[in-house]
């Protein structure tokens, strides 16, 4: 283990975050390059906090790289998020892939992917979905059919994305290691709290909700100090997200929309377009919108991603299927040779690696229209064009 890569939202970095970065280094780890998610996260909304702040906060805590992993791929389901953060790590030259999990063993995690990936999987999930499971059910169903054990891994959040970036590793071929990492102190996507060696831990999604109904000094206990003095700058300047601002732009947004035009975004088909196009007309908020959007047949998270999509017209086809480019976001000087090596165009300027061929270009024109929407979504609203004219943070 020399390079390690890391695919993470930081949506803040916390103290979990900076745990992990200090288990890494204690294992050996001599470099380590962190795929964080930019313009928009995994669950179909924007970061609390704008890109450079968090890759302050990541590269302050022993983080040497930070890529960003753009827009359209990161409002992606997890098959797609993992692969393309995969695919980034291994064009970047990464030799091992650490992540949390609630199972921190490789070959378990290996083998539920291998059997996802089989030939025969397809056959087994028709079988479940043919019974009446949902989705999700089916597909763990179909699984512990030709691996068992792999229903249960198929049930934890930070086990499922680990499940995927497996299958992305042995899809793309890429040389990278494997290491699961313990979740330590504190579940993803609750409330709970815990507490490691003398440090108080909680989930991302957990502080993100002290801080839009606390305030900003409600996260000071579970984030780096470095990090917290960057977060109160932020909030003085006005640049953490408001959720207001948000729901208001996403069903303005939405209500200039035809079906036609939905009907043509990642995503859509089975009369969902119908059924997004009705919802926004009658909505109030963003959180009714998803309510009327509900249905057994979907999962929310789903629904909230094709929300977002419709609201950035991200194309069901059109968009190259991984990312082209390796924008760099932040770096330790020592680190910026690494770059020398990649796979796929890299660089710090997107203006740059937009110029190179079209297939950037429409990439690039994606990620930057989802920044512009992000800095609308703010308490001081910033002004459009800033993922073509944002400097790289160095240390």
């Amino acid at each position: 283990m020399n390079f390690v890569g890391i695919i993470a939202e930081y949506d803040p970095f916390h103290s979990g975050h900076a745990l992990q970065l200090r288990m890494l280094r204690q294992r050996g780890a001599s470099t380590i390059a962190v795929c964080m998610s930019t313009g928009v996260v995994q669950r179909g909304g924007v970061p609390i906090l704008p890109e450079a702040v968090r890759v302050r906060a990541a590269l302050a805590a022993g983080a040497d790289l930070v890529v960003a992993l753009p827009a359209p791929y990161a409002n992606a389901s997890a098959e797609q998020f993992a692969a393309a953060g995969v695919h980034l790590l291994a064009a970047l030259g990464c030799d091992t892939l650490a992540f949390g999990a609630e199972t921190p063993e490789p070959a378990p995690l290996q083998a539920a992917a291998a059997a996802l990936c089989s030939a025969t999987f397809p056959a087994a999930l028709r079988s479940q979905l043919e019974s009446g499971l949902p989705f999700a059910a089916a597909r763990a169903a179909a699984a512990e059919t030709l691996c068992p054990g792999a229903a249960d891994l198929l049930q934890t959040p930070n086990n499922i994305l680990g499940i995927e970036y497996c299958k992305a590793i042995l899809r793309q071929g890429a040389a990278m290691q494997l290491l699961p990492l313990p979740r330590l102190g504190a579940a993803h996507g609750t409330a709970q709290t815990g507490q490691v060696q003398g440090q108080a831990l909680a989930s991302a999604s957990h502080i993100r909700q002290l801080v839009h109904t606390q305030g900003i000094k409600a996260a000071s206990p579970f984030v780096p100090q470095a990090a917290m003095e960057l977060y109160r700058q932020a909030a003085e300047q006005g640049q953490l997200a408001d959720p207001e601002k948000f729901s208001t732009a996403v069903l303005t947004l939405l209500r200039t929309k035809t079906p036609e035009q939905l009907s043509t975004l990642r995503g859509a088909g089975e009369g969902l377009e119908n059924r997004l196009y009705a919802a926004a007309r009658e909505a109030e908020t963003v959180n009714d919108l998803y309510d009327r959007l509900k249905t057994k047949r979907y999962p929310t998270a789903r629904l909230r991603r094709l929300v977002l999509d419709a609201v950035l017209d991200v194309p069901a086809a059109g968009l190259p299927a991984l990312p082209p480019y390796l924008l760099v976001l932040g770096a330790k000087h020592s680190a910026l040779p690494l770059l020398k090596h990649a796979k796929i165009p890299a660089g710090a300027s997107l203006a740059g690696l937009a110029g190179q061929d079209q297939k950037l270009q429409i990439a690039a024109d994606m990620h930057s229209k989802a920044v512009d929407f992000s800095l609308l979504c703010r308490y001081k609203i910033q002004p459009m064009g800033h993922a073509y004219t944002a400097h790289v943070v160095l240390l």
